[in-house]
């Protein structure tokens, strides 16, 4: 039976989405962003909010169709949180192009980066693209006329379209009233001009600009009426029935396809397509008026991601540094293993480099001694370091297990591929748990020591991604604790065999006792403040949302607990509250990097536990999926997370947003006061070279 918890104490998830997207474009709005990174942000807002609509607003769609579904903790059920999130999408968007018409081009003009507009092509300009239209562009178009032997075409997810309306007879003397253009994924989205034809530094055309000037080069003899942009949004949820899947990759291989042609969420148009040409193409992707969304401007954003790539302008951009490396391991060609034998190592990235693993990993790969590895896969990227060692060490004849998780949205086909290519040199590979991802961070070496074998561990807060550790903050700590080792060594076990869950030493593991390990911890503190003692918790993440957890934090600051929370994304819990949350602070950090850390501070009558974790404290985390949190034993390494990972970020008066307690967030304003933006003093205090504070 489902506990029901008072609706009143619980914010929305979905609208809590929103605004942390709210959060994300206050940095493009934000003056003292650099020019680039602020054009930057605004794409990362559209790139959200396509997966938004793929998978959560799909998902309420999902919930209507199906009806009986109970509604969330907040008692919202899924009619009211769509017409909720729909006008409150459409507000964002709408500040979204406000932004990028009204602020970012203008200003990027003035820097010589200028998007070529088609009504002031000068001539140089309209033959330069003409010429590129006919060599580049036409070949590869299949424009579609719409008639009983041309229904409408099979749109793929996000793809660039255009509804073309016509006049006249083609050569068939047939009367085609419409027409639609795919543009091609192998076309880029912007084209970038030679600056003696752009008369700038860094010219632009739009490939959406390109057609519109030349449809008419496809439709011979026709006249061109109107010419207009579309995209569909798609769900793209992945369906794999738990109890009928015999091979999860093969199951899963045949669903993948089907990602780009689901049930459409979402239609994006050019604000000045007519109210007929939007009728029509909402009655062919079966939409409602609300679904439909104009836009001023490119109907996707995200093609401008590749833009600050293509100007080298580093004064429009962040800083660069170089990520630091801990002392124990600048000594180049470091023996790793030597090194961990001496004590635990905790590396904190960005601020710090993930060299150091790669390192591990590859010199295990080649290490006569070393005899197994096993290694978890969530995300790691289609390019992988640490995925060519495990092929190295299989092929030189290692024991190497590597437990892929094929459920990794939107990174299942790279996964796919590392399994097939692991399989191929006879490396173990399995694919976790069905029914729970495998979303623990976890890496295994056994060596062979003095005619023993000993196992080294590295733990981590996020993904095996090189890539990404230049962009999101983690922790990762090396370890040859036995007791920790062990504890690894028995989840592995769990992933890769059968047996009884057992009991752990040290590692909080869902779907097992993580969630009664937080809980217990959480009423600790609360036992602690009504004997009159101390109490402290201190939670950073990237989401909160589990109910049980909010409840207990609330049982706790009524009992005088200090509760900080330190929450990236969506907070279902109120703070602030009167009677209920006085004592319950909570704020979220955005800034140059996505904070994706999960900490777990408890005062514990001074002993200050500290624990990392792969999970958020979400019912997926905590029910549904392979987590675990660890403990952080080293004192001196302890101290290093409370400063690096809590305190300084509670310091914040730069990237910080504080909550209220109807889910709204203000940005904190530092008036007399230091300025102190927690991403950039990690940076002078862990990276290789030194960067402006502000």
């Amino acid at each position: 039976m489902v506990k029901k918890f008072p609706a009143q104490h619980f914010l929305n998830r979905e609208l809590g989405q929103l605004e942390f997207n709210r959060r994300v474009l206050a940095q493009a709005e934000n003056a003292g962003v650099p020019l680039l990174e602020r054009l930057k942000y605004l794409c990362i807002v559209s790139s959200n909010l396509d997966e938004f609509f793929e998978i959560r607003v799909a998902g309420l769609k999902e919930q209507i169709n199906l009806t009986g579904i109970p509604a969330g903790p907040d008692d919202m059920d899924a009619h009211q949180t769509l017409k909720l999130v729909r006008e409150q999408a459409h507000q964002l968007i709408t500040r979204q192009y406000q932004i990028l018409n009204d602020d970012i081009l203008p200003a990027l003009d003035q820097q010589g980066i200028r998007f070529l507009r088609r009504t002031l092509w000068n001539d140089a300009q309209r033959a330069w693209i003409r010429e590129f239209f006919f060599n580049e562009v036409m070949p590869v178009l299949t424009p579609i006329g719409l008639d009983p032997s041309h229904p409408f075409p099979r749109v793929l997810n996000k793809s660039l379209n255009f509804t073309v309306e016509l006049q006249g007879k083609d050569a068939f003397g047939r009367n085609t009233a419409k027409a639609i253009v795919q543009a091609p994924r192998v076309l880029p989205r912007t084209i970038q001009l030679p600056p003696e034809i752009s008369g700038c530094a860094h010219g632009f055309v739009f490939l959406s600009s390109i057609l519109h000037a030349h449809v008419g080069e496809l439709f011979s003899g026709m006249e061109v009426l109107s010419c207009h942009q579309f995209r569909v949004t798609r769900n793209s949820n992945l369906f794999v029935d738990d109890e009928e899947v015999k091979n999860l990759r093969i199951s899963l291989q045949g669903e993948l396809p089907h990602r780009h042609f689901g049930n459409a969420v979402r239609l994006e148009i050019t604000d000045n397509c007519s109210p007929q040409m939007a009728e029509f193409l909402l009655q062919q992707f079966e939409l409602e008026p609300n679904d439909l969304y104009r836009v001023n401007g490119p109907v996707n954003l995200v093609r401008l991601m590749g833009i600050p790539d293509k100007v080298a302008r580093d004064d429009l951009k962040f800083p660069a540094f170089s990520p630091g490396v801990p002392g124990v391991l600048q000594k180049k060609g470091a023996d790793m293993f030597k090194v961990i034998r001496k004590g635990d190592v905790l590396l904190h990235h960005p601020f710090q480099s993930f060299k150091p693993i790669i390192d591990f990993i590859q010199q295990a790969s080649t290490d006569p001694s070393v005899v197994a590895i096993k290694q978890t896969v969530y995300r790691t990227g289609v390019d992988s370091a640490l995925m060519d060692a495990l092929i190295e060490a299989t092929r030189l004849g290692k024991e190497v297990t590597v437990v892929v998780e094929l459920l990794a949205r939107f990174d299942e086909e790279a996964n796919i591929n590392w399994a097939r290519k692991l399989e191929e040199v006879g490396a173990h590979v399995v694919y976790g748990v069905v029914g729970h991802k495998t979303h623990a961070k976890m890496l295994m070496v056994v060596r062979r020591e003095d005619g023993k074998l000993r196992r080294y561990v590295h733990l981590g807060t996020g993904n095996y991604h090189p890539r990404t550790a230049r962009l999101y903050t983690d922790f990762g700590l090396f370890t040859a604790n036995e007791e920790v080792c062990a504890d690894a060594n028995e989840v592995f076990g769990q992933l890769t065999s059968l047996g009884k869950a057992r009991k752990l030493n040290h590692l909080w593991q869902s779907p097992f006792s993580l969630h009664s390990e937080t809980m217990r911890a959480i009423q600790n503190e609360t036992k602690l403040a009504q004997a009159g003692k101390r109490a402290h918790i201190i939670a950073k993440m990237n989401a909160l949302l589990e109910p049980e957890i909010i409840m207990a934090l609330y049982e706790a600051s009524k009992a005088g607990v200090k509760v900080d929370l330190i929450v990236r994304g969506v907070c279902a819990l109120r703070p602030g509250v009167p009677g209920l949350s006085e004592n319950i602070r909570v704020r979220s950090v955005v800034g140059r990097f996505l904070e994706h850390t999960r900490i777990f501070y408890f005062r514990n009558n001074l002993k200050h536990d500290v624990y990392l974790a792969s999970a958020d404290w979400m019912d997926r985390n905590f029910f549904r999926r392979i987590e675990v949190c660890f403990p952080v034993l080293d004192k001196k390494l302890k101290k290093r997370v409370i400063e690096e990972g809590l305190k300084v970020y509670l310091q914040d008066n730069c990237l910080a947003w504080d909550m209220d307690a109807d889910g709204h967030y203000r940005r904190k304003t530092p008036r007399r006061a230091a300025l102190k933006n927690s991403q950039t003093m990690l940076l002078q205090e862990l990276a290789g070279q030194p960067v402006k504070q502000g």
